[in-house]
């Protein structure tokens, strides 16, 4: 009977959690879990190479800076960080 009721709760627990996001106010959600994808950013784990051929030279290339380096590739619309040489995350450009 344990096992069941375990079973029952573990499947209503995604409507759950959707119900709780559904009420969230503006103030409740943090940032860093909002993530806004822009067309043509890269992906995790691509070159520096493919990200050139890809989108061109960026307008402005900040870095490396720190232990791992990590360099900034700076695009009209988004901003590309890199570990090294390869992708580590991409982030859209706040609009001014």
């Amino acid at each position: 009977m344990t096992g069941r009721i375990a079973i029952c709760l573990l499947l209503l627990l995604p409507m759950y959690a959707s119900a709780q996001s559904a009420d969230a106010k503006p103030g409740d959600i943090d940032p860093a879990e909002v993530v806004v994808r822009v067309p043509g950013m890269p992906d995790r784990g691509n070159s520096m190479e493919t990200v050139r051929a890809r989108l061109g030279d960026p307008n402005r290339r900040v870095g490396p800076v720190g232990e791992p380096p990590i360099t900034r590739w700076v695009y009209d619309r988004f901003t590309v960080y890199f570990e090294h040489d390869r992708v580590l995350h991409a982030v859209k450009n706040r609009q001014r």
